[in-house]
Formats: C-alpha cells, sequence, structure tokens
C-alpha cells in the first residue's frame, strides 16, 4: 500500500480551489489520465462518482466523496476494478489574500500482483499528486 501526505500553498482564494475540486465531471478537461467521470448521485455535501482513468491500463472505480465547504474534501473506495483501497482527503486553510494552505492525503493500494505494482503505486501517490495539485490550483484560478 501506498500512502502520501502533501501540503503546498497556492496563489488561489479558498472557495476557488473547492469548487475545482468538487467539479467532478469536467476533471477530464484538466485532470492528466482522467478519462471519463459520471456523477451517480450528488448534493450539497457528498457525492458518489464513478472515475474512469488512463494508468497502464484504463482503470474505473467509485468513490463515495464528503465535503465540508471550502475547508475539506474526503472519500473512500466503493468499488474498482483494480483498486483494493482509494481513501484520502483535500483540506484547505483559508490564509487571507487570495491564498489556500492545501493539503491532499492519500493511501492506495492496488489489487492482485503485477511486475511492478509497487511502483505504479508509488508512482500514483509521489509523482502524480504534485502535479494534481498543481493542476487543480490551475483550474481554480480559471473559475
Amino acid at each position: 500500500m501506498a500512502k502520501a501526505d502533501r501540503t503546498e500553498t497556492f496563489d488561489v482564494p479558498c472557495d476557488k480551489y473547492f469548487q475545482a475540486i468538487v467539479d467532478y465531471k469536467n476533471y477530464p478537461k484538466f485532470v492528466d489520465g482522467m478519462k471519463a467521470v459520471e456523477v451517480i448521485n450528488e448534493s450539497a455535501d457528498s457525492a458518489t462518482v464513478k472515475f474512469t482513468l488512463n494508468l497502464i491500463k484504463e482503470v474505473t472505480y467509485t468513490l463515495k466523496l464528503s465535503n465540508k465547504k471550502n475547508e475539506s474534501v474526503s472519500w473512500t473506495l466503493v468499488s474498482g476494478d483494480l483498486m483494493k483501497v482509494n481513501n484520502g482527503a483535500w483540506k484547505l486553510k483559508d490564509l487571507g489574500a487570495g491564498r489556500t494552505e492545501v493539503t491532499y492525503q492519500l493511501e492506495v493500494e492496488l489489487k492482485g500482483f503485477f511486475p511492478g505494482l509497487g511502483m505504479v503505486e508509488k508512482t500514483m501517490v509521489s509523482t502524480n499528486l504534485p502535479l494534481n495539485m498543481k493542476a487543480f490550483a490551475k483550474r481554480a484560478a480559471t473559475l
């Protein structure tokens, strides 16, 4: 299992960063490798969303997400064809003057065994994580 916890500060208002996170249906426009998103259900403080991501192969998984407006979004795995675990959270802290401290926590474990499994998990949490945080900040700046 691979885990990551990363905090960065972005020159984006907290509410805009939050909007980018909960704009699930538009992830394919700005999240690298995201092929498709289906919002199964959504309310003001939760959603169930099916994601299709291109890793080494196409991976489909469904997450149950809960949020506190402009503060956090957390999730747990409902189902997945290759994932055994996918839990995590975004935590946002408004620093004022249009700046936001963003913490991203992720825990991923893939099913089965294949050569390079550990490297795939590690890449998902260590390499992709900083890139995704920047992609969300860039998207937030356009909202």
